[in-house]
């Protein structure tokens, strides 16, 4: 957990420094807000192909064959996996390029007010859309990887992505009309150097196979079988993602671009403490569940959950607290103006609601997955999708593009209740003494940790006028400091650190 937490933390602050870069290069205009829609479809398709459903049906299979059927068998799996996965990623990348004027419409269809956005979005999609083939595989082998509990390469590959597109801007704008095609095709390149990096480590553990095509492989099609009901959740979430982007487009221009900046500050501790937590959980809450080993699974579940409500507490009530020092000292330069840090604030204060929701949908699913359960998450998923609209159109017409953030922190809440109250009725997870009172301990220091939060950060036009150097100290202070008090506080209560530490029984843990 250590390791692939460090990776992630590498990972997000080089991708704050990417977006630091983008803010201060292009703003929050007509250009940003076309790369982010072109973006947002390879996005999608990545989540369906790979993150999303792939990974989900993928990971409970191969860690079933690695630990019942030996490598020959395993290795088999992948090579026929693989080969179907590059074959559906081929087809997927050439009709994306063909069709992307087309595309536009599907994902922002209000561009057409703005002259010249659809052609330049138009653009952007042709060049960032073979990112999908590669970087599906990337995750594909971070699969492999993480079933073998290899988890700090998989951990560490988006910096690749991240220091791509930073010198793409840096290195590449000044060449190209307009600039913003640099970002472009530093994704581009930065799909081709994730997918390299991972090609030497499989290598070590005799899992950089030839891929083969054989889709009535029993494995392969317990995979596609699993995958179904996973698609349809995904799907869901992602259309539910474009019904947003479409939202944002009609809003008018800077929409897009706010809610992105928003949404990169709210997946820092996202990513950093439930993508974490949930990689680590699946192969382990898999393992458990093939050895059929019912009270292991179940408190791994609930280290998970205390866990995760210790830390994304706290960071949900910092991100609504220091909302403008942080967006004013990571963004405002350059193109990046006064208005553009309270819009962009706007969009946070709704995405950090339902930020410790995000977090434990991503530790609570993997209970499902682990199960090869599919059908019941993706129900779930369906169902609070189609909350998160209601409350959208609801929310968008009295405060704007802040209604569809606060919109997608309600239906969070919806999913992740849900999905706590099946495993309960399921029988597959069942809490362990103490829990009311550790949330009051919680409660005591997240009290204190606010007052001091509130007092600290001070007034906001300070900020909007202070020198980037007075931003970087005045803010590294204050989370030490509200951060020393909240742990204080916890320890004061009778928290300690060796009661959160776990290490896995397994002789190849990192």
């Amino acid at each position: 957990m250590t390791t692939i937490s460090a990776m992630t933390l590498l990972s997000r602050v080089t991708g704050l420094v990417r977006e630091t870069l983008k803010a201060v290069l292009f703003g929050a205009g007509a250009q940003v807000d076309a790369f982010e829609a072109a973006f947002r479809l390879p996005n999608l398709l990545r989540r369906l192909f790979a993150e999303g459903a792939f990974s989900q049906a993928f990971v409970p299979v191969l860690a079933e064959y690695q630990r019942q059927r030996g490598q020959e068998a395993t290795q088999q799996l992948v090579s026929k996996t693989s080969g179907l996965l590059m074959l559906v990623l081929l087809a997927v990348s050439v009709i994306g390029v063909l069709t992307a004027p087309w595309l536009v419409y599907v994902l922002a269809g209000g561009f057409a007010r703005t002259p010249g956005k659809v052609e330049l979005t138009a653009t952007l999609i042709s060049i960032v859309f073979p990112y999908i083939f590669f970087v599906s595989l990337v995750s594909l082998a971070g699969a492999v990887l993480n079933v073998y509990r290899r988890f700090a390469i998989p951990a560490v590959t988006p910096v690749l992505l991240n220091l791509s597109v930073i010198g793409a801007a840096v290195f590449l704008s000044p060449h190209v009309d307009p600039p913003v095609l640099a970002l472009a095709w530093g994704v581009a390149l930065g799909g081709i150097l994730q997918l390299a990096l991972q090609l030497y480590p499989l290598y070590k553990l005799g899992m950089l196979v030839r891929p083969s095509f054989d889709y009535k492989d029993e494995g392969v099609r317990r995979i596609l079988k699993l995958m179904l009901p996973a698609i349809l959740g995904v799907s869901a979430a992602q259309i539910s993602l474009l019904i947003h982007t479409q939202l944002a487009a009609w809003l008018g221009d800077g929409r897009i671009s706010w809610i992105t900046y928003a949404d990169r500050l709210m997946e820092f501790p996202s990513a950093l403490l439930g993508v974490a937590l949930g990689t680590v959980l699946l192969p382990s809450l898999a393992r458990y569940h093939s050895d059929a080993d019912s009270q292991r699974y179940s408190e791994l579940l609930d280290w998970g959950l205390r866990l995760a409500l210790l830390l994304a507490l706290p960071a949900a009530l910092a991100l609504g607290l220091l909302a403008v020092p942080l967006i004013s000292t990571l963004y405002q330069y350059g193109q990046f103006t006064v208005q553009d840090v309270w819009q962009t604030r706007a969009a946070l204060l709704g995405y950090s609601f339902g930020l410790p929701a995000l977090i434990l949908i991503k530790i609570l699913a993997p209970g499902f997955y682990a199960r090869q359960d599919m059908k019941t998450p993706v129900r779930i998923a369906i169902g609070s999708i189609i909350v998160t609209q209601i409350v959208a159109l609801s929310l968008m017409f009295q405060i704007g593009h802040a209604g569809l953030t606060l919109a997608i922190s309600v239906g969070a809440f919806c999913n992740a209740g849900l999905l706590f109250y099946m495993l309960r009725r399921k029988g597959a997870y069942t809490p362990r003494d103490g829990w009311w009172g550790f949330l009051g301990k919680i409660a005591v220091a997240l009290v204190v940790f606010g007052i001091a939060l509130y007092f600290l950060a001070d007034n906001a036009e300070l900020w909007l006028q202070a020198s980037l150097w007075q931003k970087i100290t005045r803010l590294s202070g204050i989370m030490a400091g509200s951060g020393a008090v909240y742990f204080a506080v916890l320890w004061c209560l009778g928290f300690r650190l060796k009661d959160f530490n776990r290490r896995e029984e397994e002789s190849g843990s990192q």
